[in-house]
């Protein structure tokens, strides 16, 4: 049974390229989410991505106690395809007719194969975007602020695993050096954390070596033998057998969609292994986001909102020993309470209005 609210599938005309825009849930708001461009074995499997990543951007505002929903946009690339600089422009306009048609229910912003500048070309078309240039008013990169966000869980985990939130003479193992990995690995350092990373780009360990980190073969990193491993690439990297690898205390991170299957997150529970959530871990950079430039809040509020995720992750590992709860459970009792209580007699959403310290002009 879908759960969704709206999935709206269209062929470009002027790419030709299979547009998919899924809206989760409003209850909470109108719903928010990235634009992914990625390459898919069938058109099909970007729609599953679609369907997901929503979903999860559903729970991410939940949690985060947001008035947003989830949404999710992906265009599916043939494999071994990329659009020249003239289709590209097209494919993003070919996404901004389907915002525009939803009439303000979604908006969209950055994710795996675009950025701000992205963001400014859908603009031309509809208003209902985010992360757009700083230097045309928009919030711009929003790695950053994930990476600040993940940097605030990992506080919360070391509160609770070590009983202070430095990461001081932590050893950790960041999976990823991309634009966030690498911004958290930075944060890492700074903070005196011992570092080992990784990368599928060879040509990232000149970022390792910058940190004074350990470098380690892709394959080898999430066993790596140190107190916490940080996913920091693409997902479903947490399954039955790299679980049974893990040689950490902890699994915190940036990555979306961690969980290979849903059984993932009862195993590290079994193990003794504390898993936070990646739609909690990563949620910094839409945070802020969709603070400044959809909810009009100031860069110090949104910067406030995305320091609250070591609050946020504190109050779920509570939760969680407190019920004897995994924290992927707790999280999701959370962002279906919030959920619930947002949704009319029917189960359908009602309308809401920001709370006083969100309206602004």
């Amino acid at each position: 049974m879908l759960e969704h609210e709206q999935v709206v599938i269209r062929t470009g005309r002027r790419s030709r390229l299979p547009v998919i825009v899924a809206v989760h849930s409003t209850a909470l708001g109108p719903a928010a989410g990235g634009l992914r461009l990625w390459h898919y074995r069938d058109w099909r499997d970007g729609l599953d991505d679609a369907l997901r990543l929503s979903s999860a951007m559903t729970s991410k505002f939940a949690v985060a106690g947001l008035p947003s929903g989830g949404g999710k946009t992906v265009v599916a690339l043939p494999q071994g395809t990329k659009p020249d600089a003239a289709r590209h422009r097209d494919v993003l306009h070919d996404v901004a007719d389907v915002i525009a048609s939803l009439g303000g229910a979604y908006a969209t912003g950055p994710d795996v194969g675009t950025g701000p500048d992205d963001m400014a070309v859908i603009g031309e078309i509809t208003p209902h975007v985010f992360c757009r240039p700083a230097h045309q008013g928009g919030s711009g990169d929003s790695s950053p602020h994930t990476a600040q966000g993940a940097f605030a869980a990992l506080r919360a985990v070391s509160r609770r695993l070590y009983g202070t939130p430095s990461l001081a003479g932590r050893t950790v193992a960041v999976a990823g050096l991309g634009r966030v990995g690498a911004a958290l690995a930075r944060l890492l350092a700074a903070e005196g954390a011992a570092l080992t990373v990784t990368d599928i780009d060879p040509d990232k360990r000149t970022i390792g070596e910058e940190l004074g980190a350990v470098w380690a073969a892709p394959e080898k990193i999430l066993g790596a033998d140190v107190d916490i491993v940080v996913p920091a690439a693409l997902g479903s990297v947490l399954d039955r057998q790299t679980v049974a690898d893990l040689r950490c205390r902890a699994v915190v991170g940036p990555a979306n969609n961690q969980l290979a299957t849903p059984e993932a997150a009862e195993l590290l529970h079994e193990r003794g292994i504390v898993w936070v959530p990646d739609y909690v871990a990563s949620a910094g950079g839409v945070i802020h986001a969709v603070s400044v430039e959809l909810h009009r809040l100031t860069a110090d509020e949104a910067r406030a909102r995305v320091d609250a995720i070591e609050r946020t992750v504190d109050d779920l590992l509570d939760t969680a020993r407190s019920r004897g709860q995994s924290p992927a459970q707790a999280a999701g009792e959370l962002a279906r309470r919030r959920l619930g209580a947002a949704s009319g007699p029917a189960g359908r959403p009602v309308a809401q209005r920001p709370p006083a310290q969100e309206q602004h002009a």
